[in-house]
């Protein structure tokens, strides 16, 4: 749609500059689009003055605001169970192939849950990209967080080389495949055998070969692992981390570092149980919002000499 406007010229160098001053003034027209002439640009404006000329302009439309989602791979998770909403969500990116609903919350012992597709695919695997790694991912068979990408990274930052680090919970791998990249070895245990295939097959993907895949209970890995040998653990079970703390502090050698993740309402609420072991808080961040009342946070812990 286009209408007659005054407008502005300026030479395309000087754009920005002007745009900002008419913006200041009160007397850019934000309704209609600017106008590439040659090496001119041509800004509309609420009211003639000297030196303006009439132009035809195009109608700055306003993008529908999208339903809120989180975006795993091809696949847009959506709050509402909305199903024409879902397919303006469909429409609105080439990369999406389908819409799905969370009906249940992450429960039971292998952290899953289960979906109903609203539009495009019907299917819950995807794969997705991260900093250059690539993750094969079904999430009704196994839980999947794109979230916690920088997460990763920042740990990552944190590595010496030829660390050796213990995953507890490592689900499709994430955690385990990043920090592979300056570990000497990761073991990555998950209770969940549908997360350990999709592990597997994430390994080979990326062509890791010091991650150690490990069909286990995260409550027995210090009967099976050598206890005080490990230079970090990461214990990424927010809703649940307290009965496997007492293991992690086992397999971490003194000096050691633990990554405690925890959903919490407020600062601190874990700080009393980790204090209670030979342990030392050297950080506490929120990793993320979850929902109104709670967030993700992480906690870094050093293990201290005893």
């Amino acid at each position: 749609m286009k209408q007659e406007q005054w407008c502005v010229r300026v030479p395309v160098r000087e754009g920005e500059p002007m745009r900002r001053q008419l913006l200041s003034d009160g007397v850019l027209d934000t309704s209609l689009k600017p106008i590439r002439d040659g090496a001119f640009l041509l800004f509309p404006v609420t009211e003639p003055a000297r030196g303006t000329e009439r132009w035809e302009c195009e109608t700055n439309v306003k993008p529908t605001p999208l339903p809120r989602h989180d975006l795993v791979g091809g696949i847009a998770i959506m709050q509402d169970d909305d199903a024409e909403a879902a397919e303006i969500l469909l429409t609105s990116r080439p990369s999406i192939h389908t819409v799905l609903h969370a009906e249940t919350p992450v429960s039971g012992e292998y952290r899953t849950r289960a979906f109903r597709v609203l539009a495009g695919v019907p299917v819950t695997a995807t794969e997705c990209t991260e900093y250059g790694m690539r993750f094969k991912i079904d999430l009704e068979a196994a839980y999947f967080s794109a979230r916690l990408a920088n997460e990763r990274q920042r740990v990552v930052s944190l590595m010496k080389e030829g660390e050796r680090v213990c995953d507890m919970f490592s689900g499709v791998g994430p955690f385990a495949i990043a920090l592979a990249e300056k570990a000497g070895i990761v073991f990555a245990g998950d209770i969940n055998p549908g997360a350990v295939l999709l592990m597997e097959e994430n390994i080979r993907l990326n062509r890791c070969h010091n991650v150690i895949p490990m069909l286990a209970d995260a409550l027995h890995l210090g009967d099976v692992l050598t206890e005080d040998s490990f230079d970090r653990i990461i214990m990424n079970l927010p809703m649940s981390p307290v009965p496997f703390f007492e293991t992690a502090v086992r397999l971490v050698r003194p000096g050691g570092t633990i990554h405690l993740y925890a959903m919490q309402e407020d600062e601190g609420e874990y700080r009393e149980m980790i204090e209670g072991y030979p342990c030392t808080i050297t950080g506490e961040r929120q990793v993320r919002s979850y929902s109104a009342a709670q967030h993700h946070a992480v906690y870094d812990i050093i293990r201290t000499i005893e």
